[in-house]
């Protein structure tokens, strides 16, 4: 092939925390380890753009027991206790190896120790990118894969992708891939997720991978109107206001960001973080500056001063839905694929809730770890094969029509006709059956439509792709909330107000031209469940 082509052990697709994490281990390992970013690694991504808490839990069973429970019911008891033990425990090592090899500088409190359960985005990635470079990983910047290879087999075997800066194709023959790409938040305009647009989901399904969870992908993130800094955390001081000064009653940004959204299909909804005391307000402008920095350019005190706010879809970047995970090592059900961080879903700790940061940070730390580790370890288990074997191209939609090509620049009218669908409120944040199955109509008829005729060439082959990713992205979602026909965590049903005990199971999907569900028991049941889905 014309443009540059590579041959190693473990191929890391993405550039964030768990790529970045991923293709460290991998290394350390022993592994020769190429990592292809979207972006410049280390600057692209919603970590990289801001700050975040982490799950960092020290190891006492009291402090444990209670970091667990905390966000079980919330999650609708999906989560697995013993993937929540485990990522608190790796967590804490990676954080502990964060500040002792990778020198970060932890703030201190007044005992003198460091506080390791929070991160300056920023600082973090480029650290994160210096240690992964000189552990011998080699970084392919602003180069997006744009779909996996197999072997005869079926097997994972690389990937084919464009890079921007040379203007010309690569491929990377490799005995593994981790799958680090991030989530699916449709282009919104939220922070940091301009590249997260669902592509490893939908080379994971390309590839015969399936997802879970994808029901819960209706996350919506405030943000003063017209910016894109969604830190909602800070919400939970704020007071909502109607256009005439009147407080919105029930609004809140934990359980009451429906009746933001209902306000919003019909008036301006402002906002005054007034309920903040003056230590509250200092100690937010240390952890958190970026969440500022809008307001100091427009000239706003928040703590003073109402502001307009909107609603940003932030999809599975927020949600928990993702490629589904079948073993400790965070492998698939295809061989040789590995799925890290947002891409993967989250549901084994989340269960069908999840905020920002925290529990998306530690997520990110250790199931990278343990799918550069895992990746390795099957690389190494092909020997010599593996820069022998045979590769055949996974991509579909968007890359190889079924039909005749059409018009080029057909990417754009694929996005905003995906857009239509997952970005108003009245579809997806508040969702009712036959809204979801008018939309996944309109979706179905889009995807049949792009996969006949999309195709691009060069430098537009990845956004065919990611126009692809999106529209597969909202069918898996709209396929998952139509079969979970109750309100469980985040999946909110308006038609189905209340949880089913009979459906106290997750939701697994897949499929391309024809998109499945199927319900997938629980293996090991959370030590606390409501009584009535314990009966």
């Amino acid at each position: 092939m014309t443009g540059l082509d590579l041959t190693t052990d473990v191929l890391v697709v993405g550039g964030g925390p768990a790529a970045t994490w991923a293709a460290l281990k991998a290394a350390q390992a022993g592994a020769d380890v190429v990592l292809a970013d979207k972006g410049y690694c280390g600057t692209s991504g919603a970590t990289a753009s801001s700050g975040t808490g982490v799950w960092y839990v020290p190891p006492e069973r009291a402090a444990r027991e209670a970091a667990m429970a905390s966000r079980e019911a919330l999650g609708g008891f999906l989560a697995d206790r013993r993937w929540m033990a485990r990522v608190l425990d790796q967590t804490y090592a990676g954080m502990n190896e964060l500040a002792a090899a990778g020198r970060y500088p932890f703030p201190t409190g007044p005992d003198g120790k460091q506080l390791r359960n929070g991160v300056q985005g920023p600082e973090y990635m480029r650290r994160m990118r210096i240690r992964v470079q000189r552990a011998g990983a080699r970084i392919l910047d602003h180069s997006p894969v744009t779909e996996l290879l197999t072997d005869p087999s079926g097997a994972v075997a690389g990937a084919r992708g464009h890079r921007r800066q040379a203007g010309q194709p690569y491929r990377v023959r490799a005995g593994a891939v981790v799958l680090a790409t991030g989530g699916c938040a449709f282009l919104s305009g939220a922070l940091g997720c301009n590249v997260n647009t669902g592509d490893g989901a939908l080379f994971a399904a390309e590839a015969g991978a399936e997802l879970s969870g994808m029901e819960f992908s209706n996350a919506y993130g405030i943000a003063p109107e017209g910016t894109s800094v969604t830190k909602t955390a800070f919400y939970s001081f704020a007071t909502f206001y109607r256009e005439d000064g009147t407080v919105l009653e029930g609004a809140a940004s934990q359980g009451g960001r429906s009746v933001i959204a209902r306000t919003l299909l019909s008036e301006k909804v402002y906002c005054r973080l007034d309920r903040a005391d003056p230590a509250a307000r200092q100690a937010m402008r240390l952890a958190q500056p970026n969440f500022f920095l809008t307001f100091d350019r427009l000239g706003i005190d928040p703590f003073t001063e109402r502001f307009a706010i909107t609603l940003l879809a932030e999809g599975t970047v927020r949600g928990t839905g993702g490629i589904r995970i079948t073993g400790d090592d965070c492998s698939t059900t295809v061989p040789g694929l590995y799925a890290a961080g947002d891409a993967a879903t989250r549901e084994l700790i989340c269960g069908g809730f999840t905020g920002g940061g925290s529990h998306n940070a530690a997520w990110a730390v250790s199931s990278g770890t343990w799918a550069g580790q895992g990746a390795a370890r099957h690389a190494f288990s092909l020997g010599f094969r593996s820069a022998t074997r045979r590769t055949v191209p996974a991509g579909g939609a968007g890359i190889r029509p079924t039909g005749t090509p059409g018009p080029a620049g057909g990417f754009r009218e694929v996005v905003a006709a995906v857009q239509a669908e997952v970005l108003p409120y009245e579809k997806n944040y508040l969702r009712h059956g036959e809204q979801l199955t008018a939309s996944l109509r309109v979706l179905d008829s889009v995807w049949q439509e792009l996969r006949a005729t999309l195709h691009a060439e060069g430098g537009d082959v990845v956004r065919a792709r990611q126009a692809s990713a999106m529209a597969a992205h909202a069918r898996w979602m709209y396929a998952a909330a139509l079969a979970r026909t109750e309100t469980r965590g985040m999946a909110r049903r308006i038609d189905f107000p209340t949880q089913d005990p009979g459906q106290h199971h997750r939701i697994v999907t897949g499929g391309l031209d024809r998109v499945w569900t199927r319900p997938e028991p629980l293996t090991t049941a959370p030590a606390a469940l409501p009584l009535e889905v314990a009966s």
